[in-house]
């Protein structure tokens, strides 16, 4: 149609940037299988063992370099923790082939209360999820290239910005970006840990020095070695955050769901726990390691100082093949938040939670408003904490071991709601990983306390009440708009306002259209200069005899203020008095004539938008 040619040029660029739309009954090609499900679902998870084991380390020091050894002692534990947890999110996986995220979990067996403080732990995690994953892969990147430590903001903004639009492009695309960068770093990564164990089994061992002082992590820390021990678990259970992204995501594979995206959970936690224990092998036979130190001025990463030492100079290279695929998956890890940010947002959107707008898909079949809104958060949360990772870091895992904690609850009381025999297993591996991270949660609690763990929880009780606020207005709309529903009856006063700004073609179709409301019909003119109204009245009684024309003039040079005016005094003195305002709209045959014209009914609609009994319709006349 002639009226939708001028919105062409901005549908074809939309389409050129994102894509074309993708029609409903083409989902099912958008969904994905193992090999770009693992990038776009285990991202998170697989890159947090790039700075899981140094976390460890940091606090470690704080009772002694004597104890850095101490490390692969916790990455055992929280290893069996990582495998007691994925084989807790592959029951929920069968259990919850919707999606069996911890909102539904909690939500479906616990009760209302506990779903939204999994659902508001979650979110505030996914928005630390993409600032921190970017943050680290920023600080990877730096550490090759010191000279970019200043422009830290800068860079981890334009990534945010590059993630968020491969994901408005569609999960399907997003997923083949992504899978590049993972497996480049998964095979790097292996391949350094090789080099790294032939380097330890054909040289001489020498005693390992240690070079660190307590950074933004431990500054402040009681350096009680118990205090410390706790901690430095604590810390290293950042290892876990992503796990429960399959779970989540489980809609978002090829049939049948539930195989692909436990096999997918598999491959995830079997690499994860490879990675993790590899790299805590690697660095106690690092000669020479450096935390959190003065003398380590260039930002080196401990994954860096494994690299550099398990490739030697005469392998620079690869040591920089290394550091460009973690700073790749680091920053693309974020990916995991913009797969299941969105996802669960429409969730609670759906139930009444959030506003409504997030529960619409795009036309990619995205959650774009999520995935936009996720993306702004990230940004003023990078911005807040100047793109520095010690400054996040304390404020991490702390939601996602909580969200935790009330899924592994949830699914034990699903299987004692089934009460059928054979759940025993299931109900005691759920019930053992509700215990477990349940004691994470609260030694996250204690030792993160006065470094961030405290603001979690604040924003947590001020996203439950957002939460409730935004479901008491949903159901109050509700009950205004079904209260007093009677037969309709006609109006029993209506008035017509025809706004004419001169008399034309265009003009004189609203008229028409205006009659055939079979109401009264007055038209109003907003004049600005006094010289036009005895013409314009001339052509008003040879054209529309039957219909009053009531002149206004605008002291002020105003055309909305007058109008606003008599509509207010016209309903002063008939106080039932229903009101259509008309205002003839021409349509432009190209996009770039609509800048010369002035776009009232709109102006229009937004000032009288807060009066009762008033009506604003455009009638549109089409310029060839």
């Amino acid at each position: 149609m002639k009226g939708d040619i001028g919105s062409r040029p901005f549908r074809r660029l939309r389409h050129v940037l994102f894509g074309s739309p993708i029609h409903a009954k083409k989902a099912h090609h958008e969904r994905m299988g193992i090999v770009t499900g693992l990038p776009v679902f285990a991202s998170d998870a697989l890159s947090s063992s790039a700075y899981a084991t140094e976390a460890i380390l940091g606090v470690l020091i704080l009772a002694g370099t004597q104890f850095v050894g101490l490390q692969i002692w916790f990455g055992l534990a929280i290893a069996l923790l990582i495998a007691i947890v994925s084989w807790s999110y592959w029951q929920t996986i069968h259990a919850y082939p919707g999606g069996g995220g911890s909102y539904i979990v909690a939500s479906e067996n616990l009760g209302e209360k506990p779903g939204l403080v999994a659902g508001a732990a979650l979110m505030i995690d996914y928005v630390l999820t993409v600032a921190v994953s970017v943050a680290a892969g920023v600080v990877a990147l730096v550490s090759a290239f010191p000279a970019l430590h200043e422009y830290l903001i800068v860079i981890s903004w334009i990534c945010i910005g590059l993630i968020s639009y491969a994901n408005l492009r569609g999960m399907r695309e997003s997923g083949a970006v992504f899978a590049f960068p993972t497996y480049g770093f998964l095979v790097s990564v292996f391949v350094m840990l090789g080099f790294a164990a032939w380097r330890a089994a054909t040289t001489t061992p020498v005693a390992q020095v240690v070079h660190g002082e307590p950074g933004a992590v431990g500054r402040d820390a009681n350096v009680l070695f118990l205090f410390v021990v706790f901690r430095a678990f604590a810390a290293g259970c950042t290892a876990l955050t992503g796990i429960e992204a399959v779970s989540d995501g489980v809609p978002a594979f090829r049939p049948p769901e539930s195989r692909n995206a436990s096999r997918t959970l598999l491959i995830m936690a079997v690499l994860l726990t490879a990675l993790f224990l590899g790299i805590g092998f690697a660095v106690q036979r690092v000669p020479v390691l450096e935390l959190f130190a003065t003398k380590n001025p260039e930002y080196t990463t401990v994954l860096s100082q494994i690299a550099s030492w398990a490739f030697g100079p005469e392998m620079k290279w690869a040591f920089y093949i290394v550091q460009f695929m973690t700073a790749a998956i680091l920053i693309l890890a974020a990916n995991t938040a913009f797969a299941d940010f969105p996802r669960l947002a429409s969730f609670l959107a759906r139930d009444g939670y959030l506003p409504r707008p997030l529960a619409r898909q795009g036309d990619r079949l995205v959650f774009q408003n999520g995935i936009i809104l996720l993306a702004l958060a990230s940004a003023i949360l990078i911005w807040v904490y100047h793109g520095e990772l010690d400054h996040l870091l304390p404020l991490y895992a702390v939601g996602v071991f909580l969200a935790f904690t009330l899924s592994q609850s949830g699914m034990v009381m699903h299987w004692k709601k089934l009460g059928e025999r054979g759940h025993g297993l299931s109900m005691s591996v759920n019930m053992l990983g509700a215990v477990l991270t349940g004691a994470v949660t609260l030694v996250l609690l204690f030792t993160k306390f006065r470094e961030g763990a405290w603001l979690i929880f604040v924003l947590t009780v001020f996203f439950y009440a957002v939460f409730r606020a935004i479901k008491n207005r949903y159901a109050s709309i509700n009950v205004q708009l079904e209260r007093g529903m009677v037969p309709v009856k006609p109006l029993a006063a209506k008035t017509v306002l025809l706004l004419i700004p001169r008399v034309h073609r265009g003009v004189l179709s609203a008229v028409e259209y205006a009659l055939a409301l079979n109401a009264e019909c007055r038209a109003l003119h907003v004049t600005l200069n006094s010289k036009t109204v005895p013409e314009l009245k001339e052509q008003w009684d040879k054209y529309v005899p039957d219909v009053p024309l009531i002149v206004v003039d605008s002291p002020y040079r105003s055309l909305i203020d007058p109008v606003l005016e008599y509509v207010d005094m016209m309903q002063a003195e008939r106080p039932n008095l229903n009101v259509t305002v008309i205002v003839p709209e021409a349509v432009p045959t190209k996009w770039h004539h609509r800048f010369l014209q002035e776009n009232l009914a709109f102006r229009l609609k937004f000032a009288l938008g807060n009066r009762r009994n008033v009506v604003v319709t455009n009638v549109r006349y089409f310029l060839d």
